[in-house]
């Protein structure tokens, strides 16, 4: 299929591409168009306008301050695979990089894009909320902050208003006690998933605390998993798998039993991995 018409704009600035967003309220951004692409052929989206923010500098850096990596909108996943700063400071992304898609989507997929459509199968929505991030919004009143846990709203929702676009991510940057643990289970390799866990503890004696565990593939977003949390946090594996209250739906991939059942799997898995080195 082809897309219904729209006009196309390449903004040069921020201030720019929201001024935009302002005058045109069914418009979309182009990053990386990894998934707006395919929307738009589908025409499942039909905007009028077309921004294209690839031009405006500085939304491409990774950076540490003050204990956090701030990561750019505009950071390639292939770039974010392949950073060292990544891999020492975020070792949960890192763990997740190779995961999404194949290649040549890496090449041109931005972190930015991929959480901003908050894809309730996609790895990095959830690896954020594992995190404990935040994101950095920027509208005609300026820059806010939006935590995380309060950023996914619904299926393909966020806390975005009409007239705002991300434009970084903030997360802590990992310590010596920090321990993570990715997996996920799809038909293939780069397949969105039909279950998946990204998760974040800190090491704390013989045990583990600040444990959070983010679902994604078996809701309309990441979910929590705070009752196994708890569990996880005492040490108990068998009464986090039990304390799972997860509600997935059927759909295409798997039933709601499946994707349930294929939860607990993981989350064994991911416990395993949380534990390793404490």
């Amino acid at each position: 299929m082809k897309p219904a018409p729209f006009a196309y704009k390449r903004a040069r600035s921020l201030d720019e591409a929201v001024a935009l967003l302002g005058e045109h309220r069914d418009a979309r951004l182009l990053a990386g168009g990894q998934s707006l692409i395919a929307t738009l052929n589908m025409r499942l989206s039909a905007p009028t306008l077309l921004i294209d923010i690839n031009g405006i500098a500085g939304l491409d850096r990774i950076t540490r301050n003050n204990g956090s990596v701030e990561i750019g909108a505009l950071v390639r996943h292939a770039q974010a695979e392949r950073s060292a700063d990544i891999a020492r400071h975020v070792p949960l992304i890192a763990r997740a990089m190779p995961t999404i898609g194949h290649p040549a989507i890496r090449n041109r997929g931005t972190l930015g894009g991929s959480i901003a459509f908050a894809d309730p199968a996609a790895e990095l929505p959830a690896c954020l909320l594992a995190l404990g991030g935040e994101v950095e919004a920027t509208g005609p009143n300026g820059k806010r902050v939006i935590k995380a846990d309060d950023f996914f709203t619904g299926l393909f929702e966020t806390a975005l208003a009409p007239d705002e676009l991300l434009t970084a991510i903030r997360v802590p940057a990992a310590t010596a006690q920090t321990r993570t643990g990715f997996a996920e289970l799809a038909r293939r390799h780069g397949d969105y998933a039909i279950a998946g866990l990204a998760a974040t503890a800190r090491a704390d004696g013989k045990g583990l605390s600040d444990v959070r565990l983010a679902f994604f593939g078996v809701g309309a977003t990441p979910l929590r998993a705070n009752t196994s949390e708890a569990a996880l946090a005492h040490g108990d594996i068998d009464g986090a798998v039990a304390a799972l209250d997860l509600e997935p739906h059927d759909d295409v991939q798997a039933t709601a039993a499946t994707k349930k059942h294929l939860a607990g799997v993981l989350l064994r898995r991911v416990a395993a991995q949380l534990m390793e080195a404490r």
